[in-house]
Order: structure tokens, then C-alpha cells, then sequence
């Protein structure tokens, strides 16, 4: 009960201008986990806002609103809060792992911060399927379920009320039907041409199906991820969250989808000359439809330019290794195959020819990723060492095919 006075409560808080009496709701918002209506100035009867919110295990209530000038804002409210009234905080967004925004906050009420959300901001929040929030050391996840119609319904809401009333407010997610584009991610982004298939590979890391994979093989990716393990169906993958700088992205699979194992990292330090597998999908389609394997050592502990997020590997690999499994000789996670060095450009440079210089990224910025995407992943003390054939027996549990539709402006940069 006292949860859902405190939702009501915050339905009544939140508007841009900071209204801290307001009546209502007026009508009715139920769209999935969230609820609310239309609200009125409690001092003037003035219709104020349409708003919807929904409660959260993390102990935050969302809060998402549009005033009757059209300004669109997110409140994060907890009873558990205890903010000055005026107090200012910035809030990084980040959707999907992709987009990120910066939101500028106020406390208007000591147990809520509000900040306007921009109409940018608000398009990729209703498109989204998962934001993270960071404010200071705080990051939390939140399930971004039914917030595109949601936004729909508030917008009606909005429209309505200033057309009808507040005496006339009635269920706001009813939206006359009118012919609807076709989904954002069907099309190719302008300026581009819709090209064929591109793949790589990833690896599962947790039993609730979490895949880790490169960025690059699923930037530019046009309508759905797909992932299957060897002669398995594919499945439709989800976008959890991404790191560009690091070339590290996080699927995830259906809840329906069981993995009988997956992956476990080594918690304890490599070194040059130690052996190393690499398990992945090179040229797909071209060669075999199975996983390919190849062996070789760690040649260097820092990248290109001394850059110390990678390892140079000597074993061989090619374009649709990315993001596939880097094992040591236990059958541990040591590495994310990323690329190969640019054979041509390197041979422009000097007249020769490099052979077996290829990278991965470490594990230590493998797991800040995963932490920071809070994946419940496991680590391992190296053990005994396994044949080849072992460890690419073990891994064919968990290692799968990545692909989808690219267009040719996104293949032209991998």
C-alpha cells in the first residue's frame, strides 16, 4: 500500500515547473507496468500534465511526463531519496548501449529529481529497450518495457485535454489507428544502400544467456541480430549495451533459450609465449559452416601503439572471428579476438608483409564491461591443461554465429 501511495504521490509531483500541488489523475494511462493520467494545477484547476509511471526492483519509480506546452521530462523518485529542494545533479542516459545523453536534474521535492528530456532524447527513449542511468558512483538498469506506446498515450493525453478538458479525459491509450511507417530499423540509414549479410562471432558468459561479441560486428546491423549456436536454430538477439572505444557489445538471448554452459574468465595473470586458442566464424558462408579453430601464442601483452586494453596473438584469424572466444590451454577465457593488423596498409608502408599479428582484447577490460553492464558472469582458476580438441568440444556449447543485414556504409568500415 505504501508503494502505491507513493506512486500516486509522484504522478502528482512531477512537472517541469516543479508544481508541487496538483489533482488527479484525470482519465487513465495503462500501458504494461505503467500507470497515470491527466493532472490539473491543484491552486488554478488548469490542466498541468499527462504522466505515467512505473516502479522498479532497484527501488526507483520512472516517472515520464509532458506538460501542457508540450515539454517532455523524466523524474527519478524513491521514498529512500533525501534531496535539498533545489538541489541539482547531472544524469548520464545511456540507451542500448549505444546512445548516450547527459539530462540535467533538479530536485523539486526531496525524494525526486526531474530533469526535461529533449525531443531526441525522448524518441530514443521510446525506441529503447534498456537505459542506464549513472549519476556520481550510482548506475542503475532500468527495463525500458512499453515505452513506446506509453509516449504514444501521454501524447494523447496532452492533445486531448487541451482539445476537450479534464471533464472529458478517458483512456488516453486509445489512439485512433492511422497507417503507421515502417519500423526505424527496417531501413537503412540515409545515404546508404542495403547490402548483404555481415557476421561475426560471440560467446555466452552467463546461464541467463548474456553474449559478449565486438561492437563493430553489430554496428550498422539493420533489422534483427541473429545468433545460432552450430547446427542449432538461430535466435533473435537483443542489444543490452555497447562500448565503442573498447569494441565491446552485449547481447542477450530470448528467456525462453537454455544454455546447457558458458564461458568462464581467468582470474589470474598471462604472459607472453603462453599458448592460446581462438574459436570463431571466419568468412561465413564461404568456407565451412562450423566453427573454425587456431592455435598460437601470445606474442605481446599491449596492442598496436603500446596500447595495453589488447594482446597480440599469433594465431591466425580472419574477418568473422571478431568478437569469438580467446581460450588459454585450461579452457579459460583470456581474451575477445578483435581484429587483424591492416596486411595492406602495413605493406604500403614498409615494402613487407606482415604474417600472424592479430589482437584481443583483454579480459580486465572485458570484465569492467560486464560489471558496469551488470552481467553475473563467472571467473576460474586456471586447472589442468586440455587438448585442442577439448576445448573446442566444450566451447561449441556456448560459441555462436553472430549475423545480420548490414548496409554497405556500415561494411565499408570494418
Amino acid at each position: 500500500m505504501w508503494l502505491k501511495s507513493f506512486v500516486v504521490a509522484s504522478l502528482l509531483q512531477v512537472s517541469v515547473a516543479g508544481i508541487a500541488h496538483a489533482k488527479g489523475p484525470f482519465g487513465s494511462v495503462n500501458v504494461g507496468n505503467w500507470i497515470g493520467g491527466a493532472f490539473s494545477n491543484d491552486e488554478t484547476g488548469a490542466f498541468s500534465h499527462c504522466a505515467a509511471t512505473t516502479p522498479y526492483a532497484n527501488g526507483v519509480i520512472l516517472v515520464v511526463s509532458q506538460n501542457a506546452a508540450g515539454t517532455w521530462s523524466l523524474a527519478f523518485a524513491s521514498p529512500s531519496y533525501r534531496f535539498n529542494k533545489g538541489e541539482n545533479a547531472a544524469i548520464d542516459v545511456t540507451f542500448d548501449g549505444q546512445e548516450q545523453a547527459r539530462l540535467f536534474a533538479t530536485a523539486y521535492q526531496p525524494n525526486m529529481l526531474t530533469a526535461i528530456m529533449p525531443l531526441n532524447v525522448v524518441r530514443t527513449f521510446q525506441k529503447a529497450s534498456l537505459m542506464v542511468a549513472t549519476a556520481g558512483r550510482a548506475v542503475l538498469n532500468f527495463d525500458l518495457t512499453s515505452t513506446g506506446p506509453v509516449i504514444a498515450a501521454l501524447a494523447n493525453c496532452v492533445t486531448k485535454v487541451k482539445a476537450d478538458g479534464l471533464d472529458k479525459a478517458g483512456d488516453f491509450t486509445k489512439i485512433a489507428a492511422k497507417p503507421q511507417p515502417a519500423p526505424d530499423k527496417q531501413a537503412p540509414p540515409a545515404g546508404s544502400k542495403a547490402a548483404g549479410a555481415k557476421s561475426g562471432t560471440g560467446f555466452v558468459v552467463s546461464a541467463n544467456g548474456h553474449i559478449v561479441t565486438n561492437n563493430h560486428v553489430i554496428d550498422g546491423c539493420v533489422g534483427d541480430i541473429k545468433g545460432n549456436l552450430t547446427g542449432e536454430a538461430s535466435m533473435v538477439l537483443r542489444v543490452v549495451s555497447s562500448d565503442a572505444n573498447n569494441d565491446l557489445a552485449l547481447l542477450q538471448a530470448p528467456s525462453t533459450a537454455t544454455f546447457k554452459e558458458f564461458a568462464r574468465i581467468r582470474d589470474r595473470s598471462f604472459h607472453s609465449g603462453d599458448s592460446v586458442v581462438a574459436i570463431g566464424f571466419p568468412y561465413h558462408g564461404l568456407l565451412t559452416s562450423d566453427f573454425t579453430v587456431t592455435t598460437g601464442i601470445v606474442s605481446s601483452l599491449s596492442g598496436m601503439r603500446n596500447d595495453t586494453r589488447f594482446l597480440q596473438i599469433s594465431a591466425p584469424v580472419q574477418p568473422g572471428n571478431s568478437g569469438g572466444p580467446l581460450f588459454d590451454t585450461t579452457g579459460q577465457i583470456v581474451g575477445v579476438v578483435t581484429a587483424k593488423i591492416p596486411v595492406l596498409r602495413i605493406a604500403a608502408a614498409t615494402g613487407n608483409i606482415p604474417e600472424n599479428i592479430n589482437f584481443a582484447i583483454k579480459t580486465g577490460a572485458l570484465r569492467d564491461f560486464l560489471d558496469n553492464s551488470v552481467v553475473p558472469y563467472q571467473t576460474a582458476e586456471p586447472k589442468g591443461e586440455l587438448k585442442t580438441t577439448d576445448i573446442a568440444g566444450n566451447a561449441r556449447a556456448y560459441t555462436m554465429l553472430i549475423s545480420c543485414n548490414g548496409t554497405e556504409q556500415a561494411d565499408a568500415k570494418k
